[in-house]
């Protein structure tokens, strides 16, 4: 007897109540098979073979309970202000954690216990003010910490403790004002550190001390007034510098001397209007070229022959400066206006002429 007999006599009026449930098992079985279903309230949830990834937007509320096997959560413009101690009990393999454009205001000192394997924690665009100290004393494995434009005024080194791994910390776009000397010493593995967009007025020369693999440093968009020589003595790897729209009038002899891969070099935007000889000894041609280039523009540079040694290396490096026609004389009157790179060569110029009794261009 075929197995279908008994619906073969039934009319298409029995049957037509049946489709749109057959349509819908169809159409779960199909998302099945691709990873997808729906599941809890504003949220997605995909399993593959690496794990299941959860990702949330307007949620009402933080979801629960986690998956088992979960590797990835995303809770994300749900305006939460607060999380559950709990939020991630259970969750042993989660990898990465995206807590962005919330509202949060604190988080619960035991919040990252139960994630020992977590490696990105993103908690752009909320409304923390202050970091529980222990909160990372479990996060051995955490590699990228994103703390941006959030209301940080203060840090405090405890806060930081435990993160071993860390190579990656962004804390840009906070009101920070200061910075204890002690903060970073621990993060020994840190190759990018944004401090970029706060409101600092002076590092201490001994904030990098520790940060041996250090590659990228961003300070620009802050108040500070003077580069220290011994700020970066120990920055050897570095290879890109971001100091731009600043309000710097000072760099320290010797400021750039340990830089010798340095490719990428940012002071526009400042007010600097010299700087001290032998400074730029390390950096670009003859010794090793500045691959990404040299921004100098924005500044109100005095072109008297205290700047000689600046425009020889320009003449050097020419090719990798950005804004040439922005890198302009502020001082003397007779000059103002005038590209750097134009003194300069006016003043090779002069000094290539044997014998000359002529005056040099730049004034004394």
């Amino acid at each position: 007897m075929s197995p279908w007999n008994g619906e073969a006599n039934q009319s298409p009026e029995v049957l037509q109540p049946r489709l749109p449930l057959l349509l819908l098992l169809l159409l779960l079985s199909g998302t099945a098979i691709l990873g997808f279903s729906w599941s809890p309230a504003g949220c997605v949830v995909w399993h593959s073979q690496n794990g299941t990834s959860v990702s949330c937007h307007s949620a009402p509320h933080f979801p629960s309970p986690l998956p088992a096997d979960i590797s990835h959560l995303s809770v994300e413009f749900s305006n939460l202000t607060e999380l559950p101690a709990d939020a991630l009990q259970g969750a042993a393999w989660l990898r990465e954690l995206h807590l962005s454009s919330n509202g949060l205001r604190e988080l619960p000192a035991t919040l990252l216990q139960p994630v020992a394997r977590l490696q990105v924690l993103d908690l752009t665009r909320n409304a923390l003010r202050e970091l529980p100290p222990q909160l990372f004393q479990g996060a051995a494995a955490l590699r990228t910490l994103v703390l941006k434009q959030n209301k940080l005024q203060v840090l405090e080194a405890a806060w930081l403790h435990g993160l071993w791994a860390l190579r990656f910390l962004d804390l840009s776009g906070n009101g920070l004002r200061t910075l204890p000397p002690g903060l970073l010493s621990n993060l020994r593995n840190l190759q990018v550190l944004d401090l970029s967009d706060n409101q600092l007025g002076s590092l201490s020369p001994h904030l990098l001390r520790g940060l041996v693999r250090l590659e990228w440093l961003y300070l620009q968009g802050n108040q500070l007034r003077e580069l220290h020589g011994d700020l970066l003595a120990s920055q050897g790897r570095l290879s890109h510098l971001f100091l731009s729209d600043n309000r710097l009038a000072v760099v320290g002899a010797g400021a750039f001397h340990a830089l010798r891969r340095l490719d990428m070099l940012d002071l526009s935007g400042n007010l600097l209007a010299s700087v001290p000889r032998g400074l730029w000894d390390s950096l670009g041609l003859p010794h090793r070229e500045l691959k990404e280039g040299v921004d100098l523009s924005g500044n109100p540079w005095l072109c008297d022959h205290k700047l000689g040694d600046l425009l020889s290396w320009l003449l050097r490096n020419q090719d990798k400066m950005f804004f040439l026609n922005n890198t302009r004389c502020a001082r003397p009157k007779v000059w103002a206006g005038r590209s750097l790179l134009e003194a300069a060569r006016e003043a090779e110029g002069w000094a290539g002429e044997k014998g000359s009794n002529l005056p040099s261009p730049l004034p004394a």
